[in-house]
């Protein structure tokens, strides 16, 4: 079993039928002895992978890939991605933190997104030298011109359109419409570039219109609306190199989906699908083009590692009670969202219809709701797959709950990058 099914090596498979559940040559059962669970568990080989197809697809294109590190922001990983020429994609000076911490070297291929950008976020991108900011309002392109002119540092600033794209996913992480809080009304966008290129206005001296940056959502599975965002966008860019203005970059965002339902997905091929849709829509543009891929690169090379601490009949309905919960993996209580799981070694016999839940106390602490799983018992280990994004990077100390552990796999090597939480680390901020 595994989460995907790509021409690649897959990330979780069973070598043998019954054999545990291993990540690339490594057991999880091996690894849940040595570092207990929750365990989150990535595929490095995938990761690197997965970076590999956008870079191989747009090798006749000036173009960067910057990863979205509120997918998954393990400094190993960030590291692991940045020695193979990524870029970043952050949303706060936090993440920036990160970026610095994990390859100082990256910090000239980092764009900075967001909506509530602050003065000192700002002013420490502006000092360690960022590429590029996306700046999502009037207001925010006043305050970074502001900020540029006290430290005396050029700004080189995109505004990020709203294209009014629709795509179809969930509600909650789709941001290209009028409605939502992201971006400026691309009909509004030529103004600001001109007032923004102004001779002789204070702001100008400070900042540099640099490129324009589209994001119309996540978890997309059609190439068509992204072709459709870049279209429009580069329209504006051409119009605006009519203005005299001419911007060097598009950024065309990330928001490209996988399959989470454990079906045929080929990777290889959906890549290919969405650069050639964003590269024929760039028309004529031969500046650089910057992507922000998060979850594609991250999601399937990554699994949680629980054990089954009891298995519980409640009138007609049997509960699967495991030691991870909502606050290590909170996307099914959040976006109802599927994650496939799996006994990490199979047991003989026919599945059963079961609900799969942790031990926090709120109704919303579950991982399935009726879902046909292959016999398991207390002491058993499950995996939940496609969790490398949106996994630890959301998760909590909810109930007072320690933080699970991380282990990155390369090969038939495993190293922890993150070891498990103790209560002396969730007490450290606080004073009676």
């Amino acid at each position: 079993m595994t989460s995907t099914h790509d021409s690649s090596p897959r990330p979780f498979h069973h070598p043998h039928s019954k054999s545990p559940l291993h990540c690339g040559k490594v057991s999880l059962e091996a690894l849940a002895k040595r570092f207990g669970t929750p365990l989150y568990v990535y595929s490095a080989d995938q990761i690197v992978e997965r970076l590999g197809l956008f870079q191989a697809a747009l090798a006749g294109r000036d173009h960067l890939v910057c990863y979205a590190v509120k997918a998954n922001s393990a400094l190993a990983i960030l590291k692991l991605l940045a020695a193979r020429g990524a870029g970043f994609d952050i949303v706060s000076g936090g993440e920036l933190d990160r970026v610095i911490a994990a390859a100082p070297e990256a910090v000239g291929r980092v764009v900075f997104s967001g909506v509530g950008k602050t003065a000192a976020e700002i002013n420490l991108a502006l000092k360690t030298g960022i590429l590029q900011f996306n700046v999502e309002s009037e207001a925010e392109l006043e305050l970074l011109a502001a900020r540029a002119a006290k430290l005396k540092r050029k700004a080189r600033f995109a505004l990020r359109v709203n294209p009014d794209v629709f795509a179809d996913t969930h509600p909650y992480i789709s941001t290209g419409l009028r409605e939502h809080k992201f971006g400026i009304d691309i009909r509004q966008a030529r103004r600001i570039y001109l007032s923004a290129n102004a001779k002789g206005s204070s702001a100008g001296r400070w900042l540099e219109p640099y490129g324009v940056s589209v994001h119309i959502g996540s978890q997309i599975r059609s190439a068509a609306p992204f072709g459709a965002a870049i279209e429009r966008v580069a329209k504006l860019v051409a119009q605006l190199k009519r203005d005299g203005i001419v911007l060097k970059a598009i950024d065309a965002g990330g928001g490209l989906g996988i399959d989470y339902h454990g079906g045929a997905f080929d990777a290889a091929e959906k890549v290919a699908e969405y650069t050639s849709a964003i590269d024929a829509a760039l028309g004529s543009f031969n500046g650089r083009l910057l992507l922000e891929p998060g979850r594609f690169l991250v999601a399937q090379a990554g699994a949680l590692v629980a054990r089954v601490l009891q298995v519980k009949r409640n009138g007609k309905k049997t509960f699967v009670i495991t030691d991870a919960a909502m606050n290590d993996l909170i996307r099914p209580a959040l976006y109802q969202a599927h994650h496939e799981i799996v006994p990490v070694t199979p047991r003989a016999g026919r599945p059963r219809v079961v609900d799969v839940v942790g031990p926090v106390c709120e109704t919303g602490d579950f991982f399935a709701h009726d879902r046909k799983l292959a016999p398991v018992e207390p002491g058993d280990l499950v995996a939940l797959l496609d969790a490398g994004a949106y996994g630890m990077a959301q998760s909590s100390n909810y109930n007072t709950r320690p933080r699970a552990a991380e282990v990155l796999v390369e090969g038939a090597k495993a190293r922890l990058i993150r070891r498990r939480e103790m209560m002396a680390d969730l007490l450290a901020p606080e004073m009676v």
